[in-house]
């Protein structure tokens, strides 16, 4: 039974080597990983520094002047929009005043024209009044 009792001591510091080995190898990836992962953090913060913090820095000067841009096109559209309301208001209070002008004008040369008118129908009417031939006896059939 001692020779049984020899392998079976045999297989069980095979099996503790095995184990420390394992547990070592172990803790060698724990340190490996948190190694590679301190340089890809030290990597993204580096990239981040000389690269992203630029860029959002550039973009963000460009957000700026788009915004003052757009305000003053805004501005200066409200602007122009409310120069060409007054524009208009003024050109529609000048037509009104030429109408007026117009109207009043003109207004004693229709009422000429219409009297003129109405004295020329009378002359002609009368004219033709006086020299139709009197209806006598001779012209009459009883």
């Amino acid at each position: 039974m001692t020779g049984n009792l020899g392998t079976t001591n045999l297989l069980l510091g095979v099996m503790a080597a095995v184990s420390v080995l394992e547990a070592l190898l172990i803790v060698g990836a724990g340190i490996a990983i948190f190694a590679v992962y301190r340089r890809v953090i030290t990597l993204v913060d580096g990239l981040e520094t000389r690269q992203v913090a630029p860029a959002m820095a550039r973009v963000n000067a460009i957000l700026d002047d788009v915004k003052s841009v757009s305000a003053k096109v805004k501005e200066e559209s409200e602007r122009v929009d409310q120069a060409i309301r007054s524009t208009i208001d003024r050109v529609d209070d000048t037509a009104d005043r030429v109408r007026s002008n117009v109207r009043a004008k003109t207004s004693w040369i229709i009422g000429a024209m219409r009297g003129l008118r109405v004295a020329v129908e009378e002359m002609l009417h009368s004219d033709s009044r006086h020299h139709q031939p009197p209806g006598g006896a001779a012209g009459r059939v009883m």
